[in-house]
C-alpha cells in the first residue's frame, strides 16, 4: 500500500473524487483536503438549477457527509487558502503562514467566472454564479415580478433564465453573439432553445454588447453598444469560466489555458498533479488537447490521479460529455463538435425530442440529444469507436437506434 501525505487543493467534485479514489485504490497514507470554502466538497451543477430554485437543501449538495471523511481518515481543512507551493521542499503555505509538507500534491483549483469589464462593473447588484455564497446572494433577489437581466446566452445563463421564469420573475437575456449557444451548438439547436425560452416569456436579445452599468445602488441599468438602456432589479453575468492557474504558475508549473497535464494528470513538476476544470489535457479520441468544464471530466481525472499516485496506470481517455436541464428539457451532449462540416437532425425540434449529429468528413464527432437519453448513450459509444454512419441513415427514423450503426 502507498504511504506518505497527499495534499489536495480544492473543494469541488475533482478534489473529493481524488480523495475517495485514493482510499479505494488502497492508499494508506495521510490525505489532507484544503478548501477555501467553509463547507465540505459539494456538487456545482445544481447551483444554477434545483438549488437556485430552493428545491434542494444545502446538505443535499454535499458529495459526502462529514462523517464519511472522518471514517476514511480524510482530513478536511475548510475555509483555508493555499497561497504558495514550495516545489523544492515539497510544501504548501497557507494564508496564515502554516506550512504543510506533501509527498504528492493534487491541484483541483477549478475556475472562477469571467468578469464583465466595463464601466460600472463593480455595481452591488451585479452577480456571478459559481459557489453557494453566490447563490445565496442571488436568492435574496428572487421576488416574483422582479426583473433580472442575464448577460450571456450560454448554458449557465439559460439555466438561470429557466429557474427565474418558473419563479415568476421578468427575464431579459443579452447575448453578444448573433445567437444563443453560438460557441457550442449548431443553429438548429440554438434556434430550438431560443424558441423555447421565448415561449416561456423570456425576452432574448442577441448581437447586443454590454458597454456599461448605470443606475443607483438598488436599480441598475445595462448600457449597450446599440445605445439601449435596460433597467433591472439585478443582473447576473454568465460569460464563461477562467481556470484558476495562478498558484500553479507562480510555482513554475506549465500552464496554457489551464494547468497542462498528461494522460495521467501529471503536471510539468514531479509529484504534482492537477484535475478538473483547471486542467488542459490530451484527448486521445480527438488527438488534441482540451480543457473541459464538466462533472464527468472531474470524476475520471480524480480516479486517474489516485491510481497514478498508487503506482497504477489508468490513463484518462474518455469521450467528453455534458448535460443541461432547462424547464422540462434535458440536453445531453457527447463528444466535441469542433470542426464539424455537416449536421444531421434526427427527429424534429417541434416534437421537443430530437438529436443533432455533428460530422466531419463523414466521421461522427458529437451529438446533442434533446430528451433522448437512450440515443445519447448509444451515440457516445459510436464516438468512442470512431464510427462513420451515412448522414441519410442517421436522419432516417424508420431505422431504429439499435440498427443505425449496422452498416458503419
Amino acid at each position: 500500500m502507498s504511504t506518505g501525505t497527499v495534499v489536495i487543493v480544492g473543494g469541488g467534485q475533482a478534489a473529493a473524487q481524488t480523495a475517495v479514489s485514493l482510499r479505494q485504490e488502497g492508499y494508506a497514507g495521510s490525505i489532507v483536503l484544503i478548501s477555501d470554502e467553509a463547507v465540505p466538497p459539494y456538487q456545482r451543477p445544481p447551483l444554477s438549477k434545483a438549488y437556485l430554485a430552493g428545491q434542494l437543501a444545502p446538505e443535499r449538495l454535499f458529495l459526502r457527509p462529514l462523517a464519511f471523511y472522518e471514517q476514511q481518515k480524510i482530513e478536511l481543512r475548510l475555509d483555508r487558502r493555499v497561497t504558495r507551493i514550495d516545489v523544492i521542499n515539497h510544501q504548501v503555505e497557507l494564508g496564515d503562514g502554516e506550512c504543510l509538507g506533501f509527498d504528492h500534491l493534487v491541484l483541483a483549483t477549478g475556475g472562477r467566472p469571467r468578469a464583465l469589464v466595463c464601466p460600472g462593473a463593480e455595481h452591488p447588484r451585479l452577480h456571478y454564479l459559481r459557489n453557494v455564497k453566490d447563490v445565496a446572494a442571488i436568492q435574496s433577489r428572487l421576488k416574483p415580478g422582479a426583473h433580472v437581466a442575464l448577460v450571456g446566452g450560454g448554458y449557465i445563463g439559460l439555466e438561470i433564465a429557466a429557474v427565474t421564469r418558473k419563479l415568476e420573475l421578468e427575464v431579459t437575456v443579452l447575448e453578444a453573439a448573433p445567437s444563443l449557444l453560438a460557441r457550442v451548438t449548431c443553429p438548429q439547436v440554438a434556434g430550438f432553445y431560443q424558441r423555447e425560452h421565448e415561449a416561456h416569456g423570456v425576452n432574448i436579445r442577441c448581437g447586443v454588447m454590454v458597454t456599461g452599468i448605470d443606475g443607483d445602488e438598488t436599480h441598475p441599468a445595462l448600457l449597450t453598444g446599440d445605445h439601449q438602456r435596460i433597467e433591472a432589479d439585478f443582473i447576473v453575468a454568465g460569460i464563461g469560466l477562467l481556470p484558476n492557474v495562478e498558484l500553479a504558475m507562480t510555482a513554475g508549473i506549465i500552464c496554457d489555458n489551464g494547468i497542462v497535464v498528461d494522460e495521467e494528470c501529471r503536471t510539468s513538476v514531479p509529484r504534482i498533479y492537477a484535475v478538473g476544470d483547471c486542467t488542459q489535457h490530451p484527448n486521445s479520441v480527438y488527438q488534441t488537447r482540451v480543457r473541459l468544464e464538466s462533472v464527468p471530466n472531474a470524476i475520471e481525472q480524480g480516479k486517474t490521479t489516485a491510481a497514478a499516485i498508487c503506482g497504477k496506470s489508468k490513463p484518462y481517455r474518455a469521450v467528453p460529455w455534458f448535460w443541461s436541464d432547462q424547464y422540462d428539457i434535458k440536453l445531453q451532449t457527447a463528444g466535441l463538435n469542433r470542426g464539424y462540416d455537416e449536421v444531421v437532425i434526427r427527429g424534429t425540434p417541434e416534437s421537443r425530442s430530437f438529436a443533432a449529429y455533428y460530422l466531419q468528413a463523414g466521421r461522427l464527432l458529437a451529438v446533442d440529444a434533446i430528451n433522448r437519453p437512450a440515443e445519447f448513450t448509444v451515440a457516445k459509444s459510436w464516438i468512442a469507436e470512431g464510427l462513420r454512419i451515412p448522414a441519410a441513415r442517421l436522419a432516417d427514423e424508420s431505422i431504429t437506434v439499435k440498427n443505425l450503426a449496422a452498416a458503419a
